[in-house]
């Protein structure tokens, strides 16, 4: 028991560390995932104000400070505050043999680094994309995921509005999913993180973007709209499920952009009721309500 309290001390320590040290600008710029994001963040809001898709749409929109604050809790708060739970899980799994070593189907040491990188991404970017299928598919997770789709006017930092739970959730599943294919995280794999939230911020972005041919393969702000859109098509529990890639939605026929004014209501049925403040947006998943938003 000792040995798991001190990992988990150590754990959440060093990432209290960590984050501090970024913000000091004491880590490798290429590692600096806090400043990055701001960077990032502001790159794409500059875009949002010169090339806006809905003109209409003020530059400080709906949510923009709440949707703020999600960004810096969900990347670093709550990071802080898991760290040491996911570290005594990992100790937990080498007690009883399982490492990254016995139970990976291939042994990708001696590709290429950017070979090494890419089946990462692809295989990072699917297990997320099947996900967060699930999370629209089951009520129980559909509770949770409200918060994201809670959004009714859309811009970069929604991106990163989603319930704490959401983690429990994509976290092991995402480790799990790397772990099996691919036995181990890449050294250089900050490219792809860094990647997935610039990809993420367009994609949740006031700015009309579709990349041209690649939209049958990255995910874009058009696409991705129709995620969150009220009215879905008949039928559906929810369509353009990519995360940074669009490819999983053409193959499986999750795919749905009946057109691409942008000008579509944003949410779900029965979202007036939904909390509007962080507190109770973040407590609403767990109590079970008489009169339930659907």
């Amino acid at each position: 028991m000792e040995k798991y309290i001190n990992a988990f001390v150590n754990a959440f320590y060093g990432t209290i560390d960590w984050t501090w040290k970024s913000i000091a600008f004491e880590v490798p710029w290429y590692t600096n995932y806090f400043w990055g994001l701001i960077l990032i963040s502001l790159f794409v809001w500059v875009l949002e104000i010169l090339f806006p898709w809905r003109k209409e749409q003020s530059i400080f929109r709906k949510d923009f400070w709440l949707d703020g604050f999600y960004m810096f809790f969900n990347f670093f708060i709550f990071s802080i505050a898991i760290s040491g739970f996911y570290k005594v899980l990992q100790e937990i799994f080498e007690n009883i043999g399982i490492t990254n070593k016995t139970i990976a189907l291939f042994d990708p040491s001696e590709w290429s680094m950017w070979i090494q990188l890419l089946v990462f991404f692809i295989v990072l970017d699917f297990v997320q994309w099947f996900t967060h299928i699930l999370l629209h598919k089951f009520p129980l997770f559909w509770r949770f995921h409200k918060v994201h789709h809670s959004v009714k006017e859309m811009g970069f930092a929604a991106h990163l509005r989603y319930h704490w739970m959401e983690n429990i959730l994509y976290k092991p599943l995402k480790t799990f999913g790397v772990m099996i294919l691919f036995g181990f995280e890449p050294e250089q794999a900050y490219i792809i993180h860094f990647l997935a939230i610039a990809i993420g911020h367009f994609n949740h972005s006031n700015i009309k973007i579709t990349w041209g041919p690649l939209k049958y393969i990255i995910n874009n702000p058009v696409m991705h709209l129709y995620h969150h859109a009220y009215n879905l098509p008949e039928g559906k529990y929810g369509v353009n499920f990519g995360i940074s890639l669009s490819l999983w939605d053409y193959i499986f026929k999750t795919n749905y952009i009946p057109e691409d004014s942008g000008k579509i209501e944003l949410g779900f049925s029965g979202d007036e009721k939904f909390p509007k403040d962080f507190l109770s947006q973040n407590t609403y998943g767990f109590f079970k309500r008489k009169k339930d938003i659907n």
